[in-house]
């Protein structure tokens, strides 16, 4: 019996047996176990071997990472593949296995054939460093002449028998990354995107974990796929009582066959743990931070054109937006969608990526350079993967619109898809992009992507053409990037529908919501931060009412909500006050003195046992500084709030606590906790154990609260 190997990086162990010829086992996930010697690893394999009896079959454990059926799995299969109803079963064993020190973190490769399908598979697992991460994917060779079609390849990661609850989000546009949980029950919870991108009902992670698990306290453990288009992630429970979480690629028939020699590469499934989500999340944030790619300058404040003037653009207009933005601190000036060629409103147009020069005669030149005079960089819209009908592209190019035998499909917001999987589509998208972050000197692109790919067949054959898609878009990016360095690009998709560490190998940003009402944001936000830190997330203030809610705000709550991403203004400074704009430019200066700690600091999250309320904030890594935001979200049953603790600080520093009002102080005669008046001082282990009286808030109403070590 072969000694199970042991992968240790940042904090996190991963012990896996190798033994048998068998594809590798996860024994442990999680927890850093320390140094284990190869007895102590040989008896972790026997002490986690299960009593069998006369029948292996639905008693594999521990569970392979790509399961088979020939080796006894009846729950989700590894892979699923055939050749024309044949080699649909497949036994990979003689497994080699090597350990590699990468730079990224210590790799298991392991190495496996079935001699009587002609298939072989490379099993590739990492710990990933500084993060303590687990990803791992796998490589499906065909070594025959006759074609083997992959229907899906999903990886598996083990949980143990403590994770008895689920979490997942669901949600819709404008209302993405609404929270829901289940038991762990017997039986399957697959969570399935078939739309082209991962969608606004996604739930980013499948998480399992202790029952009860909130964002400081319980076990849990998830897994996400790095992957931007059609996808699943699946918690199952064996009769058997295996739990484990799978995670792989949706193909569509006819999109993965292999001829001989040609190889099927998964996706990254990505595994994080933590004792609490705030853990959890804080794998994937510093996983994301540590990437040679990760933007390091100060994100820069946005002012961004949509909801102060839609489709409605002239020069003077535009100029004036501008000028007002740079009053109060704006970094960077965002012309959204309305300056191409006939775009009136969303009916037509898409596609024709040439300025209008009915409404831009002298280009977009003038506006870009004045940008510039302003001290800000110049951002552009795109929707590069999309086309109306209605259009001089569309009219030129019908057969380079998806279309899988019944025409273009059902239209969405007058949209249909480009297939970017015909060279000369990709051709003239790179061309006219290049052509005009090129010329206009653009820093930023806010990049589109609103209707979902349906029967997205290539034209002519209609062959099923989503995966491609997805590969090009992310070609395109990638190729735009080398040829313009420093350009950024943001990830938006009707919102938040297409958020994954597959577009975030090239996007700088994401969108998390079209959705910039602060009651709604805060729970985008804290949900979305699960995967994505703060300064990768879009975060703007808004109208005073709603565009998507018609909801009412102050302008205190709506910048609170924005202050903790990559802060934005949204609103029409044309048409707000001197009052407004001024308690906007305290907003905008507040961030800019924060935002180091912002968008360095380490997330969290404190669990109240009222859900009326929320507590959150940023720590900064060295615990010498941090801000956090009380909140009120509902009417509680009882009043006052009580106490608030403070998670994140170090037990054995004192720290002050006072209370900030970037933009407008409490009215005299406010009455106010006494400690509020001066602020109090109190060890970190008082702060977290004991606490501070909250202050009283009405509903939809914050507080910031800067604590910093004395």
């Amino acid at each position: 019996m072969h000694t199970p190997i042991h992968l240790r990086a940042g904090g996190t162990s991963l012990v896996v047996a190798v033994d048998g010829g068998r594809l590798p086992r996860i024994l442990h996930w999680g927890p850093d176990l320390g140094e284990l010697g190869a007895d102590a690893l040989a008896g972790l394999l026997r002490a986690a071997l299960p009593a069998i009896g006369d029948s292996p079959v639905t008693y594999p454990q521990p569970v392979p990472v790509l399961p088979q059926l020939t080796e006894g799995w009846l729950g989700r299969p590894g892979l699923v593949g055939d050749s024309d109803g044949r080699r649909w079963a497949p036994y990979f064993r003689e497994a080699t296995h090597d350990v590699v020190d990468a730079a990224g973190g210590p790799v298991l490769r392991s190495r496996a054939h079935d001699p009587e399908y002609g298939l072989a598979v490379d099993v590739e697992i990492q710990v990933l460093t500084g993060s303590g991460l687990v990803r791992q994917r796998a490589r499906i060779t065909n070594d025959t002449a006759t074609p083997y079609r992959v229907t899906s390849c999903e990886l598996a990661l083990p949980v143990p028998s403590d994770a008895t609850e689920i979490l997942d989000l669901t949600g819709r546009w404008a209302l993405e990354r609404v929270p829901q949980r289940r038991p762990f029950q017997v039986g399957e919870w697959a969570r399935v995107s078939r739309g082209g991108k991962p969608g606004l009902e996604h739930t980013l992670l499948l998480v399992a974990g202790e029952r009860g698990f909130g964002f400081r306290d319980g076990l849990v453990w998830a897994t996400h796929l790095a992957w931007s288009g059609n996808q699943v992630l699946a918690a199952e429970l064996t009769p058997a009582g295996t739990r484990h979480l799978a995670a792989g690629e949706l193909l569509l028939p006819g999109e993965v066959v292999l001829g001989q020699g040609e190889v099927f590469q998964s996706r990254w499934q990505y595994g994080s743990w933590g004792a609490g989500l705030d853990e959890l999340a804080a794998r994937f944030h510093r996983h994301l931070r540590s990437r040679p790619q990760h933007p390091r300058s100060p994100r820069p404040v946005v002012l961004n054109t949509w909801e102060a003037v839609y489709f409605r653009h002239d020069l003077d207009t535009l100029l004036r937006l501008a000028e007002r933005g740079a009053e109060l601190g704006a970094e960077r000036f965002v012309l959204d969608d309305g300056w191409f060629l006939g775009r009136r409103d969303d009916t037509s147009s898409l596609g024709d990526w040439t300025v209008d020069p009915a409404v831009w005669p002298k280009g977009l030149e003038p506006l870009a350079d004045r940008v510039r005079e302003l001290g800000m960089d110049f951002g552009l819209w795109f929707e590069p993967e999309m086309v109306n009908l209605n259009s001089e592209l569309a009219r030129r190019h019908p057969e380079w619109i998806f279309d899988a035998g019944h025409g273009p499909g059902l239209p969405s917001r007058y949209q249909y898809v480009l297939d970017l999987g015909h060279p000369g589509a990709y051709s003239y998208l790179f061309d006219r992009m290049n052509e005009l972050v090129g010329s206009l000197g653009i820093a930023y692109i806010k990049w589109d992507h609103n209707r979902y790919l349906l029967d997205a067949g290539h034209v002519p054959d209609g062959r099923p053409g989503v995966r491609t898609q997805v590969e090009q878009a992310y070609r395109l990016m990638e190729q735009l990037k080398a040829a313009h360095p420093g350009l950024e690009i943001e990830s938006c998709a009707s919102g938040g529908g297409r958020i994954d560490l597959g577009v975030l190998e090239f996007a700088d940003r994401v969108w998390p919501s079209d959705c910039n009402d602060p009651h709604e944001r805060l729970e985008i936000q804290r949900w979305t931060g699960l995967l994505v830190p703060p300064e990768m997330q879009g975060t703007h203030i808004g109208a005073e009412e709603s565009h998507t809610t018609h909801r009412t705000h102050p302008l205190d709550y709506r910048a609170e909500k924005a202050l903790w991403g990559h802060l934005g203004v949204e609103t029409n400074l044309l048409t707000a006050d001197d009052e407004t704009r001024a308690a906007l430019a305290r907003w905008v200066a507040f961030h800019k003195e924060h935002r180091d700690l912002l968008h360095s600091g380490e997330v969290v999250h404190a669990d109240l046992a009222d859900a009326a309320y929320r507590l959150e904030g940023v720590v900064s890594g060295d615990r010498a500084e941090a801000l956090y935001a009380f909140s009120v979200v509902e009417r509680p049953a009882t009043w006052p709030p009580g106490r608030i603790r403070f998670p994140g600080l170090d037990d054995t520093r004192d720290y002050t606590v006072e209370a900030v009002y970037p933009g407008t102080a409490p009215a005299p005669g406010t009455v106010l906790p006494p400690w509020q008046h001066g602020g109090v001082t109190l060890p970190g282990r008082a702060l977290r154990l004991v606490g501070v009286e909250a202050p009283s808030l009405d509903v939809d109403r914050s507080v910031l609260l800067r604590v910093t070590a004395s």
